[in-house]
Formats: structure tokens, sequence, C-alpha cells
């Protein structure tokens, strides 16, 4: 796991936006690394959401997320949703392939 990345924010957000997203990200990273439970995972991308009002600002971050870190948002996002409660383990750039706990 890289350590040495910074997590893509903004400073126009308040500092209660900026814990809703960093916890968001932090759960991201959490479904790749140890698996997640999908209710956490939607629970935190609602307050995602909050501050992260626009598809097009969600892509921005997300790609910039992935570009730093590996992870990625919407593949996370997309199987949680999918699988809608449980736990889920994603695997690092490996979009086709699924891995569920």
């Amino acid at each position: 796991m890289k350590t040495d990345y910074q997590y893509p924010l903004s400073l126009d957000w308040s500092v209660q936006e900026m814990v809703f997203v960093t916890n968001f990200y932090t759960k991201i990273e959490q479904a790749y690394e140890v698996g997640v439970r999908v209710e956490e995972l939607l629970e935190h991308y609602q307050k995602f959401k909050t501050v992260v009002r626009t598809i097009g600002e969600e892509k921005r971050l997300g790609k910039q997320f992935e570009t730093v870190s590996g992870y990625s948002i919407y593949q996370c996002v997309k199987m949680a949703k999918e699988k809608q409660q449980g736990k889920i383990k994603m695997e690092r750039k490996s979009y086709g392939k699924k891995s569920r706990m």
C-alpha cells in the first residue's frame, strides 16, 4: 500500500466537509486492503455526496484519487451498490474480476 500520497481535497470545503470526504477515501482504502461492510461504505458515500454534489466533480476527484492510490472509487461504489449488504473486498486494477467476502 502506498502511504505517501495526499487525498484530493478542495480548500473551499469546510473542516466538516473535508472530514466527510477523507473518511470516505479511508473506506475505499479499507475496501481494497482488508474489506469493508457495504452498509458502512454506502453511508460514507452518502456523506461524500453531500460535499461532492456533481457527477463531474466526483469523476474528477475519483480520477485524482485513483492516480495517487491505485484504488477506484467508481468500481468500489458500483460493487457495493450491486451487493447491497455484507462485506466486499476489492482487487486493485482488476475491474473485470470481483472479489467478494
